[in-house]
């Protein structure tokens, strides 16, 4: 069902990517790791319709998305560029019920994103530590540069916790005295939750980052059936 949604704010994360937080005509029912899909229509009629992972999310009527613009978009320029407070959106969801992550689960959890891939995990970051949760969350972030990393005041902040630890692979530029590269089967290995503890593993990216680093953690002995991914993309086109 589709329903109208007022925004009411915007963060900048990054210089091409920010974050929208919306209100909805009624209570929202989220679990983290969801998305909801937004639809555009033009003048005349013509229609676009993309996904966005949601960020989190407050109760009882709101919640965010963040979006990261795509040069050739329909869709993200409008809302990273243009949308502003005031605005209204059409929105459909959160769904989704199999990648998401419920405080009732008490195993370990290992996160790996890659780049905007980092948007659901933050939802599961996020609803861990409101949960006051006990077990382990690490989160392994591949991102471009320093400036490219979503949520970093957060996640720092969050990091101060002992059941929740971050680490940054910078793949073209780094902080002084950082190393710099592509992710690799050695770096997933060196950080990464160790397969003994049968944690549950959400992977969300690129299409190649995401087999890539599936098949790695496998050959580290992770089960398949505890490795869930997530890809760029998602429910939604043009009409």
């Amino acid at each position: 069902m589709w329903r109208v949604a007022d925004v009411v704010g915007v963060h900048e994360e990054t210089t091409t990517a920010r974050t929208i937080r919306l209100r909805l005509p009624e209570p929202v029912r989220f679990l983290a790791g969801q998305h909801v899909d937004v639809r555009l229509t033009a003048p005349d009629g013509y229609q676009a319709v993309r996904s966005y992972s949601v960020a989190g999310a407050t109760p009882p009527d709101s919640l965010e998305i963040t979006v990261d613009e795509l040069p050739d978009g329909e869709v993200s320029p409008y809302l990273v560029r243009d949308l502003a407070v005031g605005d209204q959106l059409e929105v459909r969801g959160p769904v989704g019920g199999w990648f998401v992550w419920r405080p009732e689960e008490t195993s370990p959890v290992q996160l790996v994103g890659g780049g905007s891939g980092v948007v659901p995990l933050m939802a599961m970051v996020r609803a861990h530590a409101m949960a006051g949760h006990p077990a382990p969350f690490r989160l392994l972030y591949s991102v471009r540069a320093p400036e490219s990393v979503f949520f970093r005041s957060e996640l720092e902040t969050l990091a101060r916790d002992d059941t929740f630890d971050v680490t940054y692979v910078y793949t073209r530029r780094a902080p002084d005295g950082e190393p710099v590269g592509r992710l690799d089967a050695a770096t997933l290995a060196a950080n990464v939750l160790n397969s003994g503890s049968d944690p549950a593993v959400y992977v969300c990216g690129a299409t190649g980052f995401v087999e890539a680093v599936s098949g790695w953690l496998v050959e580290l002995g992770h089960s398949p059936d505890r490795i869930k991914t997530e890809r760029y993309g998602g429910v939604g086109g043009a009409s």
